[in-house]
């Protein structure tokens, strides 16, 4: 499984219940795309109070620990240059960073798992992860 950032965005901010999405996957792999490790410490970043950078830096440094995060190969690029003219073909692009991930779940044969739905649908042939009794 492929937890997208809106996923762990939303445990930060306590609208989605991460553990207990965790544990009903078992022993299912679990990981994060590297794009998506690039959009959690984006965000520490651009806090402009010291106060929430700081709780966000612990938050984000906590799940990277937690998580492994897939690098963008060769395998990778390969499935994302697919779906990239697939849905570019049927006129319907999703975001480049989506895109990224969607291709990284893909080529490990991964679901994702989003509180973007909508947008991740677009790509035929990506399971998604339904997360409606996570959200609190």
């Amino acid at each position: 499984m492929i937890l997208d950032s809106s996923v762990l965005i939303g445990a930060e901010r306590g609208t989605l219940d991460l553990d207990a999405l965790l544990r009903s996957l078992g022993t299912e792999p679990v990981a994060i795309a590297a794009i998506t490790a690039a959009e959690l410490l984006h965000g520490c970043h651009r806090a402009s109070d010291a106060a929430i950078r700081a709780r966000r830096s612990a938050f984000v440094d906590a799940l990277l620990d937690l998580l492994p995060a897939i690098p963008f190969g060769l395998a990778e690029a390969r499935r994302h240059a697919q779906l990239w003219a697939e849905t570019s073909r049927r006129g319907k692009p999703i975001g480049a960073y989506d895109m990224l991930i969607a291709a990284t779940a893909m080529a490990r044969g991964y679901a994702v798992a989003t509180l973007n739905q909508r947008e991740f649908a677009r790509v035929a042939g990506l399971r998604l992860q339904p997360l409606d009794r996570y959200l609190r």
